[in-house]
């Protein structure tokens, strides 16, 4: 029985797992934090990461606050924002996470 090399460019194998991290790269949701502020305008100004989200092409979004306590699943990642800046005196906004260089099958070490 042959075995095939993933390190063989010309292999079969390789070319379908390098199809397969361009499919994930390129429907990959964007990633978001929700971040939630106050006393803006003074010298204690604060912030703190309130929730994650993944924006998805069709515009929607689903949000996890810190914990795990809020899922929600949105029309679109901006209402995260109206939902987490509703309390006086706090402002929410949505902060990108940069895509990264790719897609790989080998997990990332854990910093």
């Amino acid at each position: 029985m042959a075995t095939v090399s993933p390190q063989d460019p010309s292999s079969a194998a390789f070319e379908f797992d390098q199809e397969v991290c361009e499919l994930v790269v390129d429907t990959a949701p964007r990633m978001f934090a929700v971040v939630q502020e106050c006393d803006l305008e003074t010298e204690h100004a604060d912030a703190h990461v309130a929730a994650w989200g993944m924006a998805y092409d069709d515009g929607s979004a689903h949000v996890i606050g810190m914990g795990g306590a809020v899922t929600m699943s949105l029309g679109s990642p901006e209402r995260a924002v109206w939902h987490y800046g509703r309390r006086k005196g706090i402002s929410a906004r949505l902060v990108w996470l940069d895509p990264g260089a790719g897609a790989t099958f080998t997990r990332a070490e854990v910093a």
